[in-house]
């Protein structure tokens, strides 16, 4: 992976995480056990501290930066969507920041929370625990259920599942040419229960 010390500080990848090869880490980041960092990811620690929890995952494409002096955090279990922004700000244990949101300054998200896909959440916010906000700039929508929490939680444990696939078989390669007769398909994994839980529950609704 891309992985840059400045003024002598050098990032830090427990050996139990996966950071893509194309990831980008800069300086004063932490990341902790298990964690799964995606392709493209840029997680720049040249003015701010940057820490990852254990079993949290910043997905694809997302970008994390902060300020001198404050620490940018994603806790434990945290579930950062592809393409997300947080700036020196804190996600705390089991929340999701879903797809293209962007958590600006100080502001905070509180346990299992979940910041809608496209959301501003906006400098200062207090999101509390277990609230779902949505909109730019975000605004705080209902509580969570008890099942939309749990679906969340089993979403961050597929990412833990793929932590562990890609240390085990993602090699750098070169593309075939042509279709191979009786290409395999990709194993079972969790996400694969996780769709079947969801689509009966679509059904069942």
């Amino acid at each position: 992976m891309p992985c840059y010390s400045i003024d002598g500080v050098v990032p830090v990848v427990d050996p139990s995480a996966f950071v893509h090869p194309t990831a980008v880490l800069i300086g004063d980041v932490i990341v902790g056990p298990n964690c799964y960092v995606g392709p493209c990811a840029s997680l720049r620690g040249d003015f701010g501290r940057i820490v990852l929890g254990p079993g949290s995952n910043v997905q694809d494409s997302c970008v994390i930066h902060g300020f001198p002096k404050q620490d940018t955090v994603v806790e434990e279990n945290g579930h950062i969507g592809h393409g997300a922004v947080l700036h020196a700000c804190v996600v705390r244990r089991g929340a999701l920041v879903g797809i293209n949101a962007v958590v600006m300054d100080e502001a905070e998200i509180g346990e299992e929370a979940t910041v809608a896909a496209c959301s501003f959440v906006p400098v200062g916010m207090r999101v509390d625990p277990r609230s779902l906000v949505a909109g730019i700039p975000a605004k705080v929508r209902r509580t969570m259920g008890t099942r939309e929490i749990a679906w969340n939680a089993d979403g961050t444990r597929a990412y833990h599942e793929l932590t562990g696939r890609c240390l085990d078989s993602l090699r750098e390669t070169q593309p075939l040419t042509q279709v191979e007769p009786d290409r395999k398909r990709l194993p079972a994994t969790k996400v694969d229960a996780l769709m079947e839980a969801r689509d009966r529950g679509i059904r069942e609704a």
